[in-house]
């Protein structure tokens, strides 16, 4: 059976932040590695909950591509959670559109897809 193109493009856009996510641990790696950290032990603690955050994001695409309604609300929470750090990234100390709107744009494309995923998954019961 093939597989509908939402349930594909919602793995799709869940796999690129996971592959972002990986991306951020690299960075993290370099800053651990070039010294550039106040704390040894708290850079890796980050390094390590960066990883298992993008694990979680990867089984989540996963999820999704298999139509698991898991996978979707998973999606959905990641998405939100990205939508949150967007926020924080206009209201901080130093706020950065630029940043803010690299992860909000993704966020609600990602959500509008998902909820369109979980509104065509979800079963339509007849009038009574």
């Amino acid at each position: 059976m093939a597989t509908p193109r939402l349930q594909r493009l919602a793995a799709c856009i869940l796999g690129v932040e996971a592959l972002a996510l990986l991306v951020v641990t690299g960075w993290e790696i370099v800053a651990l590695v070039g010294g550039d950290t106040d704390d040894a032990t708290s850079s890796i603690a980050l390094i390590v909950l960066t990883v298992v955050g993008a694990a979680v994001v990867i089984a989540f695409a996963t999820g999704a591509l298999r139509g698991q309604s898991w996978g979707r609300s998973g999606g959905i929470v990641t998405q939100l959670l990205m939508l949150a750090v967007a926020i924080g990234a206009l209201t901080g100390p130093a706020p950065s559109l630029g940043f803010a709107l690299a992860l909000a744009l993704p966020a609600v494309i990602g959500l509008v897809v998902l909820f369109a995923l979980a509104r065509r998954s979800t079963p339509h019961r007849a009038e009574d």
